[in-house]
């Protein structure tokens, strides 16, 4: 074989070794979901399982091919935010009067169901009513930073409040979803103040409804993180692995300084874990293989493997990181500055076990162990690399969110760094100057519907119910968390106005004709190709499953999901590919039929056509991309599967059929059977 000969081989090769690695993780996970679905009945084999196995299924979950909720069966959720609530809880409760309420009920009746603006009507039925009975926005509201209010100025506040209660009810819903583990549920707004879900896969239609609609609540924890939350995490541990475990010890954490620590890293890296045991000869590791060792850490820590700690002695001090193999609670300091966190990856699972009703007992009266909102990732690392941080708090809040009245984002003028700006009313400023006074140099969580997005440093009283909250990364930091402070002062509920169940039934019978149309369409495409351009056509069906596998296998890599549309954009796509091929071979053909030798012939077809097939696959793409960008849901399923297919299409039928060509001609062929012969004259 000559080197040319080689090069070309692995331009055949190459793209299935490609393919085969995209597509191992969907055919893992599969394997994976049906070992795991077989032990549904035995909890305990249940658990057994998951430990042993959760990295690898996660991982494998995240990397598979998606299907669509079209494909999977689940929910369409159209929800509503309840913006004339909003209104009269602005108002001044001793102001509402009938006249009010009147513009409140015309308003109510004008915009329900439809997808008007109810600031807009309410607004144009206050100013009709207020001509006649000498009305004014200024009666029932107030601006809490301006002493001389306007209407104009009351009427900017109401626009803000609700466009802010859009985005606190869309954040909420969507903390609320992934804690769930609807991971791929999609969640967008519409139209003036609603919010459409498609939530694939659920189960418990009853639980995802009274979750939608239950109001947010935000809430104010003391940090307290010590030895007291690590004996909390060797007694799960314990529980996980069947022992019988001791009455819980009384609780006499002292509360930890805090200070901002270094960033650790996302898990204690298995394999060093393991290098550590197999390094200590006392230990029962010692000696094993690296995946022996590992998986006994998995079974012996079934909760502390996921977990990785820092400590300090004080917050001068440097942090040195700590796991939690071959230790017991007393071997850690009583004192100090902790650090924990668990990998994004684990975090479904940390959160799962956190909820068991048998984990729960194992809590100490007072302390609750409660995850970050939001993930950190460090520099440089990859989607995978991101961790969340796990706070002891106090289990009864300090505060709750009721008392905040207004919460923006600005800017630091030491500094120009972005903080937060936080009010609360008169009994919520007279309990926070108390509470931030007995606080001093230690944390207090913000925990919104129990994810904590904040635990600034109390630097100091604050006797007024002003705070400035400092410590966000960026602009878009600041102004999530200002969102969230507004979940305890915005009085938006939200509503579900329409739902639609897809049944796994429909799922399944989507599938099967999907599947069936593709497999009957793609075997038609064959036949004709092989009866009609015989060797040639052989080539062609070649590339053309080339095409499919890399179109699907192209999916899997950008993490796409696989929809009904999806399925007709891939049969799209191998008819876009059958049709480069077919303007080639013609090409080749006519320069076959004026004489010229199979190697001037193919490089012809191949030159002549390639203009042809390069606009009708660049007007395709085109198509696809405005598909992308101006359509939703199936319509952007369809477009996705069409662009990798315009993409794969250049590959093989250019690439790969020339490549095939070519290792024949180099091989001694004179001559190819294109089928029907052309006459020169034609």
């Amino acid at each position: 074989m000559n080197r040319k000969n080689l090069s070309r081989w692995l331009l055949i090769f190459a793209p299935l070794l490609a393919v085969a690695y995209l597509l191992w993780p969907t055919y893992r996970f599969y394997q994976l979901d049906a070992e795991r679905s077989s032990l549904a009945s035995d909890s305990a084999a249940l658990e057994a399982w998951d430990v042993q196995n959760a990295e690898d299924y996660q991982t494998a979950r995240l990397k598979r091919i998606k299907l669509g909720l079209d494909l999977r069966g689940g929910m369409y959720v159209t929800l509503e935010v309840d913006v004339l609530k909003l209104i009269e809880e602005s108002a001044d409760k001793l102001s509402i009067d009938d006249d009010f309420m009147a513009v409140l009920e015309e308003t109510r009746k004008e915009t329900d169901n439809t997808d008007k603006n109810v600031l807009d009507v309410f607004l144009e039925k206050f100013r009709a009513k207020a001509a006649t009975n000498n009305m004014s926005l200024l009666q029932y509201f107030t601006v809490s930073n301006q002493l001389d209010p306007t209407e104009e100025a009351i009427e900017e506040k109401l626009r803000k409040d609700v466009d802010e209660a859009i985005d606190q009810a869309l954040q909420v819903i969507s903390q609320r979803i992934n804690k769930y583990d609807v991971s791929e549920a999609n969640i967008q707004k519409q139209g003036a103040r609603r919010i459409l879900l498609e939530l694939p896969d659920v189960k418990d239609e009853n639980e995802i409804r009274s979750l939608l609609q239950t109001t947010a609540r935000l809430e104010f924890h003391r940090v307290t993180m010590g030895r007291p939350m690590i004996e909390t995490f060797y007694a799960i541990d314990a529980l996980l692995r069947g022992d019988v475990l001791e009455e819980p010890a009384e609780d006499t954490t002292a509360v930890a300084d805090t200070a901002t620590v270094a960033a650790a890293d996302s898990t204690v890296a298995d394999t060093a874990k393991a290098d550590t045991a197999k390094a200590d000869t006392t230990n029962p590791y010692a000696g094993l293989s690296d995946d022996e060792a590992l998986r006994r850490i998995k079974k012996d820590y079934p909760f502390t493997y996921m977990i990785s700690g820092v400590f300090a002695p004080n917050a001068q001090a440097s942090f040195q990181a700590f796991d939690f193999t071959l230790k017991k609670a007393a071997d850690f300091p009583e004192t100090g500055v902790y650090r924990f966190v668990v990998g994004e990856k684990f975090v479904s699972r940390f959160l799962a076990i956190m909820d068991r009703p048998d984990v729960q007992r194992l809590m100490p009266v007072d302390l609750k162990i409660l995850v970050g909102a939001k993930p950190e990732r460090q520099q440089g690392a990859d989607a995978e690399a991101g961790f969340f941080d796990i706070y002891g708090v106090a289990a009864d809040p300090e505060l709750t969110g009721d008392v905040v009245t207004e919460a923006f984002p600005s800017f630091d003028p030491q500094n120009n760094q972005p903080v937060v700006i936080m009010d609360m009313n008169s009994e919520g400023a007279e309990r926070w100057a108390s509470i931030t006074a007995a606080n001093i140099n230690k944390q207090i969580a913000i925990v919104l519907d129990g994810r904590v997005y904040s635990a600034p440093n109390v630097q100091g009283k604050i006797p007024d119910g002003r705070s400035q909250i400092t410590g966000m990364g960026n602009t878009e930091e600041a102004n999530l968390l200002a969102v969230v402070l507004k979940a305890g002062a915005l009085k938006a509920p939200v509503k579900i106005i329409e739902e639609r169940v897809v049944g796994p039934s429909l799922g399944e019978d989507s599938i099967r004709r999907g599947i069936t149309s593709s497999i009957l369409s793609f075997a038609l495409v064959i036949l004709f190709m092989l009866v009609y351009y015989m060797m040639g056509g052989g080539l062609a069906d070649i590339a053309l499953m080339m095409n499919v596998l890399l179109v699907v296998a192209g999916l899997a890599g950008f993490g796409g999901t696989l929809t009904l549309p999806g399925i007709a954009g891939i049969i799209l796509a191998t008819a876009m590919a059958v049709d480069a091929n077919i303007l080639i071979f013609e090409r080749i053909r006519e320069e076959m039929a004026m004489g010229k030798p199979l190697r001037s012939a193919v490089e012809q077809g191949y030159a002549k056509a390639w203009s042809a097939i390069l606009d009708s696959n660049i007007t395709n793409m085109l198509s696809g991309i405005v598909l992308i960008f101006l359509g939703t849901g199936p319509v952007k399923g369809f477009a996705v599967t069409l662009i990798i297919g315009v993409l794969m299409t250049l590959f093989t039928a250019v690439v790969l059929t020339r490549a095939m060509f070519e290792i024949m001609i180099s091989s001694g062929a004179t001559s190819i059977n294109l089928g029907q012969k052309k006459t020169a004259s034609a």
